[in-house]
């Protein structure tokens, strides 16, 4: 007697709910990714309408990442304590109301204070809508074809962010701010009705209230320090004092989590060489694609005179690739394992970054810049997915929720170091009245960074290269099983 639940085919067959489920989830974080990148292409115009100066629109991208990156780690731990779907839901709501309220301002702090909202909220219902997923489709095939799906859907929102606000800010840059509010609402209540309720966890000893003070003002304050050391400079006597003070209270961070009978994070959970090589991957990942894409936008833009519009089609090929292997990369991962793939993603990025290197002040878009765009869309491919997956793998469902705030934070701080460190290398390099050609021999320092970032994730990566994949046995998704006992599936032949 075999069960359909156990049975290999089983697997295949998702219900329709968990897909809905499932697509939910894949609508935040695609709304997460559409809203990083959607702003860039607006500044120009809300600063105009609102008469803002450029240190101050910078805050309209900064502040965003300030409340995502500084309270990660807070949300992921808040989503595992008081319930991944309450967690979820809440912030959704709150991401939909900012949207609305950036959209309808007439004042730079004003708008500038939703940004930090939406990207607080966001800090919340990233960590808390993976755990959701981890925690509901088994580790296995199903978890790694649900993840690849997912991971998909952030890259796919940060491409079509750049082409959509390109055809937005044409009419109005408020309705950039306006499209997430409706989208948000919908998967609101979609949400309300798929997803299913988690527990809270039970066991636990306490509310870590020192550990979330502490290593929420600390990663405010090192995101904070990163955001502005460009703008006062890296030697800044406030700059250095920012990072001396971030230093402190990570340290105390650190020695508090040690004594917490129920720590913001479990710091065990980094003595796994795969979990940091994922972390570390992470940080690598993002940051060196977010200072090409900022380099690249300015190349197109600056010095060949492309629209936003055009310059948004030029990566669109990029983004197109990381679409359509959405259904794929789960087997992918399935059969070749994320320690194979990690390294083979990044040195496919590596190559297309080093071929970037080559471009002049008037490209042929099919053979200086097409091949770029497609090794670095097969690299998001493969790597962001597996990413996801071995930093979840082979960790309890109650810290689900602390690792995945783990890795965005990873994400989000690679992401502003690295950019920080490539504008900063690219601004030495460059000198005011400087003809075209020499704006550009100022641009190939910061690609060289850029490359060597990416080098620098391929080696970090490698020796999982050596580490031994675990048989895999057949797995089913929790609440598929569950909603097939309830409806009493019949077992059979």
């Amino acid at each position: 007697m075999t069960s359909p639940l156990t049975h290999p085919a089983a697997q295949e067959r998702w219900t329709p709910r968990l897909w809905g489920t499932l697509l939910v989830l894949c609508a935040a974080m695609f709304l997460d990714a559409l809203d990083v990148s959607m702003v860039g292409v607006a500044l120009p115009s809300i600063g105009s309408e609102l008469d803002l100066s450029t240190s101050t629109l910078q805050w309209i991208v900064s502040g965003y990442i300030l409340g995502y990156g500084g309270l990660l780690l807070l949300g992921g731990r808040t989503a595992d304590l008081l319930g991944r779907r309450q967690v979820f839901l809440v912030a959704l709501g709150v991401f939909a109301l900012a949207s609305l309220i950036g959209g309808l301002v007439d004042s730079g702090p004003l708008l500038i204070a939703s940004r930090f909202i939406k990207g607080l909220s966001a800090a919340f219902t990233a960590p808390a809508g993976l755990s959701i997923i981890t925690t509901t489709f088994a580790e296995g095939p199903l978890r790694n074809r649900a993840l690849s799906i997912y991971t998909t859907c952030a890259a796919t929102g940060f491409s079509m962010g750049l082409v959509l606000s390109g055809l937005l800010t044409e009419a109005s840059w408020r309705l950039t701010m306006l499209l997430p509010a409706p989208i948000a609402v919908i998967a609101l209540l979609a949400g309300l009705k798929l997803i299913p309720r988690s527990e809270r966890e039970k066991d636990h000893r306490g509310y870590d209230i020192p550990g979330a003070i502490i290593g929420t003002a600390s990663m405010l304050l090192l995101v904070f320090t990163v955001v502005q050391a460009p703008e006062v400079g890296w030697g800044s006597a406030r700059t250095l004092l920012s990072f001396v003070a971030a230093a402190v209270l990570l340290t105390v961070f650190v020695s508090v989590e040690r004594r917490s009978p129920s720590p913001l994070i479990r710091l065990g959970v980094l003595r796994s060489g795969s979990q940091i090589r994922a972390q570390l991957g992470a940080m690598a990942f993002f940051g060196s694609y977010v200072g090409f894409q900022f380099l690249v936008t300015l190349y197109m833009q600056s010095l060949l005179g492309w629209s936003a519009l055009h310059t948004a089609l030029a990566f669109l090929p990029a983004g197109a690739l990381v679409a359509l292997s959405a259904t794929k990369v789960g087997a992918v991962v399935d059969r070749f394992g994320t320690p194979r793939l990690i390294p083979v993603g990044f040195a496919l990025m590596v190559a297309g970054y080093a071929l970037f290197l080559r471009v002049d002040l008037d490209p042929v878009y099919a053979a200086a810049i097409l091949p770029t765009m497609l090794l670095i869309g097969a690299a998001c491919a493969l790597v962001f997915p597996s990413l996801n997956i071995q930093a979840t793998n082979g960790v309890d469902d109650h810290e689900q929720g602390m690792v995945s705030g783990l890795l965005n934070t990873s994400v989000q701080v690679g992401g502003a170091i690295f950019l920080a460190v490539v504008t900063a290398v690219v601004t030495a390099n460059s000198s005011e009245g400087s003809s075209p050609q020499a704006v550009l021999d100022s641009y190939r320092p910061g690609l060289i960074v850029v490359t060597g970032i990416a080098l620098v994730g391929l080696l970090i990566t490698l020796p999982g290269l050596r580490t031994r994949r675990p048989r895999q046995s057949v797995v089913v998704a929790k609440s598929l099983q569950k909603e097939a006992e309830a409806e009493r599936v019949p077992v059979r032949d």
